[in-house]
């Protein structure tokens, strides 16, 4: 074999493994993270984030998430490789050796806490740390293979982020930060359950409890209607009375909320309907992240139109 065909194969061989790394690390879930630490920032600025400071919130938080979705792949690998939809996964399928994987938690880990804690606050830092903890010691090593509610207390993990975007910013975390927790932590059971209805017999097959696994479709469905009707109003608290969003934001939430309550209504009607569920799984992603966005463009798009009517009422009375 030449050099230059020595050189391609390894090129190709370093080129499949950082597809592997990156794989493990289960992007698509990160960026709805990344979306609400974003929408937190923007709400605890006032609109007025320094770029920079969001820019590295957001890669720390994307290494944060990305380390404990390493340590989840690394720990469950063994009902990764019995399970259809996760059997290719890298660590299942040998492409990558639990070492590696090891390493590279901890590599993202201790990134994720020293940017924070450089650039931004010790606070943030932690929160961050937390995130990983709740994430690997409660939800993935304690409930998730023991409890039908693991992904309701173990949920708290995804509601961590906004409170590091908010901690980054102002250093503390106020009701608003808290508020913003609720708000992704009674949305995880009505987002996560109907995923877990479309795939309950891989759960099934490997004994993982997950809730239409334990009581089936229609309880699942009710408990999906509950706590999307508690979503709502939790959502209009940042309206009042924390009052760090206005009515603009609150009419948003209370449009996507309604469709959301629909939605959810129309899969307790007809729980064993998959295509029903799946459409409500696709709804839930499309609520959080026109929620956050609505969040941002009270923050940064309502003020700066007021300051445009006003400065051309200013401009009206001159003439």
């Amino acid at each position: 074999m030449t050099f230059l065909a020595r050189l391609s194969s390894s090129t190709g061989d370093l080129s499949t493994k950082l597809v592997d790394y990156v794989q493990l690390t289960k992007p698509r879930l990160i960026l709805l993270f990344l979306i609400t630490t974003a929408a937190a920032m923007e709400v605890a600025s006032q609109g007025r984030v320094a770029p920079q400071l969001l820019l590295i919130t957001l890669v720390s938080g994307a290494c944060a998430a990305a380390a404990a979705n390493t340590i989840n792949c690394l720990y469950d690998r063994d009902i990764d490789a019995i399970m259809e939809r996760t059997r290719y996964r890298p660590l299942p399928a040998g492409r990558v050796a639990p070492w590696e994987a090891v390493c590279l938690a901890v590599l993202l880990a201790i990134t994720a806490f020293s940017l924070l804690a450089v650039f931004a606050n010790l606070l943030s830092a932690c929160l961050a740390m937390a995130g990983i903890a709740v994430y690997v010691g409660v939800y993935t090593h304690w409930l998730k293979r023991s409890s039908p509610q693991n992904i309701v207390i173990g949920g708290a993990a995804g509601a961590i982020p906004p409170l590091v975007g908010w901690a980054a910013v102002t250093g503390e975390l106020s009701w608003a930060a808290w508020v913003l927790f609720a708000i992704i932590f009674i949305w995880t059971p009505p987002h996560f359950w109907p995923l877990a209805m479309l795939i309950q017999e891989d759960y099934a097959r490997v004994r993982v409890p997950m809730l239409p696994v334990v009581d089936g479709d229609r309880v699942t469905a009710q408990q999906i209607f509950l706590y999307t009707l508690a979503l709502v109003p939790t959502s209009l608290l940042l309206v009042y009375p924390c009052g760090v969003v206005g009515w603009g934001y609150g009419g948003v939430a209370i449009a996507l909320g309604g469709w959301f309550i629909y939605r959810a209504w129309q899969l307790t009607q007809t729980p064993e309907d998959k295509e029903q569920a799946r459409r409500l799984f696709k709804f839930s992603i499309l609520y959080m992240m026109l929620l956050c966005a609505a969040m941002v463009g009270d923050r940064i798009l309502l003020p700066q139109l007021s300051e445009s009517l006003d400065a051309l009422a200013c401009l009206i009375k001159a003439t």
